[in-house]
């Protein structure tokens, strides 16, 4: 007898059914489940304790958080959660009167690690995208400390959820850790090929630690291939790396420079406080960040743009103040100059710290400029570093114009080039001086805004600045902004390259060895004055 249709739609509802019926029962907290996650030994309770959390049940993940709070007790063969004065069975959910004799279950650190491993990934099925990308990092780390293919459900339960992209790569990395503590062999070198891919430095020591263990010939093989890839990876970005910090250090010096290329190169001074108008601006953005913090704390990211002219006027009056006070009567003298103005910033840093007081002032970051960019995997560029190379090229493309193309530094150049030929055409040589005198110290007073995003504020800031930006003038070509330019990027680069390979110290001194050598082979830079222009 053939079979009837309504009888095969019964026979396959009843299966449909018991399977449903089997895996609830199989996903289902038992008694047994329980006693074995907090009475039994260390390693029997972290297998257990993986396998519930990877599992979908909200009785297992309520006992594993009251484990991980400490509101669980053992009393006569079973499990229970403490609520407050109360007290539940962990496996039915049924009231239990709790004894004062009811044992505490033991938490060492392994089981707290554990513990803290599977809460991470319990928490991945929901939160907004940093709490995972958080979450993750905590999987990540448990995984490649210590690997363990236990810990394999849980990495996947949090995987097979909607994901941050970051977080998931993370748990990718974290799975593939895992994998490679598998005993199957196809797995281990699934795991191999794909962590070689992660062009990842925490990737490494995981992969020589397995290659002294590992028995497989095609295993080791791929260990051997990611690791050598990894390394070629990991070469570039180092190489990378120091190119941006030059770089880096090349715009500060750069901007550093700048205001000296003008009082210096174009008008002879010999300004050895400098350093402090610098200081100045960094001590004036930190003016501004201090009452934006406490009138404007709702605009408070936007305070370094508030900060930015504020720090130029209050360096730029400064300088002005000097020019008109002291350095006017000194021009042609640079010797005079310099003891001159090194006096003054003597004046001026003893004056920041009886306003101030002799400690650093820490400015913050706003947050579009903390964090960091990165890139191939392993190189980070930080946002404050990336946007202080932006902010050097957009001065110094405002100085150019300024001096190239406007009446202002028209003048200028006429009256630093031939002062009485400028004179007898109607300049006003005196406010002309007053001006550059100014806009130089006002650039430099935009260094130290600058500077104020990388580093603490203090009396000696300018200190640190004043040798080298006179290096930069000196090898640029005195009054070359073209040189000026060469020379602090390529001084910021060479001086990383050399530090990674000899140290701090040797680094600047091989390049103070190198500027004394150059300068002696050419001592008009690296661009020298032509024609009129020399006399």
């Amino acid at each position: 007898m053939r079979p009837t249709p309504y009888f095969k739609l019964t026979r396959w509802l009843v299966g449909a059914l018991l399977s449903l019926f089997a895996a609830t029962a199989a996903q289902a907290l038992t008694p047994e489940d329980a006693l074995a996650l907090v009475a039994g030994g260390s390693d029997e309770r972290i297998a257990m304790l993986n396998r519930l959390a990877g599992e979908p049940d909200d009785k297992a993940t309520e006992l594993i958080r009251a484990l991980a709070d400490e509101a669980v007790r053992m009393q006569g063969g079973r499990v229970l959660i403490v609520e407050g004065d109360a007290a539940k069975d962990a496996v039915t959910g049924e009231p239990v009167a709790l004894d004062e004799y009811a044992e505490e279950p033991m938490l060492n650190n392994r089981m707290r690690g554990a513990l803290d491993f599977a809460l991470a990934g319990m928490e991945l099925a929901g939160g907004d995208a940093a709490r995972q990308r958080e979450a993750a990092l905590i999987l990540q780390r448990g995984s490649f400390d210590e690997p363990d293919a236990e810990q394999l459900p849980v990495i996947e339960k949090a995987l097979a959820g909607k994901l941050d992209d970051d977080a998931r790569q993370m748990l990718e990395l974290a799975q593939a850790a895992v994998m490679l503590a598998s005993d199957d062999t196809a797995k281990r070198l699934e795991a191999a090929e794909k962590l070689g891919e992660a062009r990842k430095a925490i990737v490494r020591p995981l992969l020589m630690q397995r290659m002294e263990t590992e028995q497989d010939p095609a295993v080791n093989a791929a260990l051997k291939a990611s690791l050598a890839g990894l390394d070629r990876s990991l070469a570039i970005s180092r190489s990378l790396a120091e190119a941006f910090t030059g770089v880096s250090l090349g715009s500060i010096l750069l901007l550093a420079a700048l205001g000296l290329a003008i009082t210096y190169g174009l008008m002879g001074v010999i300004n050895m406080a400098h350093g402090e108008l610098i200081m100045i601006g960094a001590y004036a953005t930190w003016l501004v960040q201090s009452f934006f913090k406490t009138s404007l704390p709702g605009l408070f990211d936007w305070y370094l743009l508030a900060a930015v002219p504020v720090a130029f006027l209050a360096s730029a009056l400064v300088g002005a103040v000097m020019e008109r006070t002291v350095i006017r009567f000194l021009y042609g003298r640079p010797l005079e100059t310099l003891l001159a103005t090194w006096g003054i910033s003597l004046v001026l840093m003893q004056g920041v710290r009886s306003i101030f007081g002799a400690q650093n002032v820490g400015v913050e970051n706003p947050s579009w400029m903390s964090g960091s960019l990165l890139m191939m995997g392993n190189l980070s560029l930080p946002w404050n570093r990336i946007i202080i190379v932006g902010f050097a090229v957009a001065v110094l493309v405002g100085v150019s114009l300024l001096i190239g193309k406007t009446r202002l530094g028209l003048f200028v150049r006429g009256v630093t080039q031939n002062r009485p030929i400028a004179s007898c055409m109607g300049v006003n040589t005196a406010r002309i001086d007053t001006y550059a005198f100014a806009l130089g110290s006002g650039i430099a007073g935009l260094a130290g805004c600058a500077l104020s995003q990388i580093g603490n504020v203090g009396p000696d800031l300018g200190q640190s600045y004043i040798v080298d930006s006179f290096m930069v003038v000196v090898l640029g070509g005195v009054g070359q902004l073209a040189g000026t330019v060469y020379a602090a990027l390529g001084l910021g680069i060479l001086n990383k390259f050399l530090e990674g390979w000899a140290g701090a110290v040797l680094a600047k001194i091989a390049v103070l060895v190198f500027i004394i050598v150059f300068i002696q082979k050419r001592p008009q830079g690296i661009f020298a004055m032509k024609g009129r222009e020399v006399t």
